[in-house]
């Protein structure tokens, strides 16, 4: 939780950075492609690092440097200073992502627990907490405000990270050579694509949710909000329940029913209806693409024991590209025809999902592999 709420300032102050630099809506967006453009290759050189090092010692590393990196694009100048320094921050991010992952993996292993879809509702709490402190100390002045919480955080977040159990494994992967592509599982990269199909609904939902609102409903701006808050409020709703409906369903089956769920909720959302429908469709589909990341990261770290980092870092770099991918081609298919048909194209990739659902062991087969392996 406390890693992304420097994320989650910066997010609460992306319109006074675009005022200040004199931006258009043009200019921000590309700056911004400036943060994933750099976090998603920089994961095969983090999982390396992480692997090197450790978690913990990533954490007390790149927590102060986060600090810092952060209050860059408030020190820099037009479109090209700011995508720059907002990659440099993407880059930063992607060490520590990696290093939570694996070490959320890591536990999840070692102790028998289901914790994954958990550690990432609490992600999403960092961010929007993150957001709110920015919003409420903004009158102390914007860098002072994002410096005070980045500067808590990290101090709070080095301490805990260093406070955590070595695990077993990570000692052993400081010298464990990466594995080439055509080294690993093929498993992984079946795991990868589904993620990549929830992630780009996921993604879509997030940039275009209050558009598609305010063009069915014919609202305002303020009150097309309310399609990001309750898809965002499901969204966190799910990952906290996620690890209970896993340990009750197994992978495959919670899987199965937040992947059909989100196909029913594109459903509500694109069939001719009333307003009660798009609302039900923004909540199903919330709690469909809820889990899918999670789940992913605790399948691609259970591959094995050595390459932990590198398989979390391989999965998420390509279904991380649905949130690069998928806004703007559902916008560039709504520009064509309609945004109701871009939202319709959601569900070829969905199905795929929900037939890419075998890849993950029943309740079953977990259990069984527990008490195989002494749980």
């Amino acid at each position: 939780m406390l890693q992304p709420m420097a994320f989650g300032a910066w997010l609460a102050m992306i319109p006074y950075v675009k005022e200040s630099l004199g931006l258009s809506k043009a200019d921000l967006a590309v700056a911004l492609l400036g943060l994933p453009v750099a976090l998603i290759p920089t994961l095969q050189l983090a999982s390396r690092v992480v692997a090197k090092i450790g978690p913990r010692k990533t954490f007390a590393i790149l927590l102060p440097i986060q600090t810092v990196v952060v209050l860059l694009p408030f020190l820099t100048s037009g479109v090209g200073g700011l995508f720059m320094t907002l990659a440099l921050f993407g880059a930063v991010v992607a060490f520590l992502e990696v290093a939570l992952n694996t070490y959320a993996g890591r536990l999840e292993k070692s102790a028998k627990l289901t914790i994954m879809s958990s550690c990432h509702g609490f992600w999403a709490l960092g961010v929007m907490i993150g957001s709110l402190l920015a919003t409420a100390f903004f009158g102390l002045g914007p860098i002072l405000a994002v410096f005070l919480i980045c500067a808590v955080t990290c101090g709070g977040g080095v301490w805990a990270g260093l406070s955590l159990p070595r695990l077993k494994g990570e000692e052993d992967s400081a010298s464990v050579k990466p594995q080439k592509l055509r080294e690993m599982p093929k498993a992984l990269f079946l795991i990868a694509l589904f993620v990549l199909a929830v992630t780009l609904a996921e993604g879509a939902m997030t940039d275009w949710a209050a558009v598609y609102l305010a063009e069915r409903w014919g609202g305002g701006p303020e009150d097309a909000g309310i399609a990001v808050s309750i898809f965002a409020g499901f969204l966190a709703a799910g990952r906290f329940a996620g690890d209970f409906l896993k340990r009750k369903l197994g992978a495959r089956g919670v899987a199965r029913l937040t992947v059909g769920l989100a196909i029913a909720g594109v459903a509500c959302l694109t069939v001719p209806s009333g307003v009660t429908a798009i609302f039900i469709g923004f909540a199903l589909v919330g709690v469909g693409v809820s889990i899918g990341f999670p789940l992913g990261i605790s399948a691609a770290a259970g591959l094995d024991d050595t390459h932990e980092a590198q398989n979390i870092a391989t999965m998420a770099m390509i279904a991380m590209s649905g949130f690069l991918v998928g806004p703007p081609l559902i916008g560039f298919v709504a520009e064509a025809v309609s945004l109701r048909v871009a939202l319709l194209g959601l569900f070829p990739g969905l199905c795929f999902a929900f037939w890419l659902t075998w890849i993950f062991p029943t309740v079953e087969a977990t259990a069984s592999r527990d008490e195989s392996s002494g749980g």
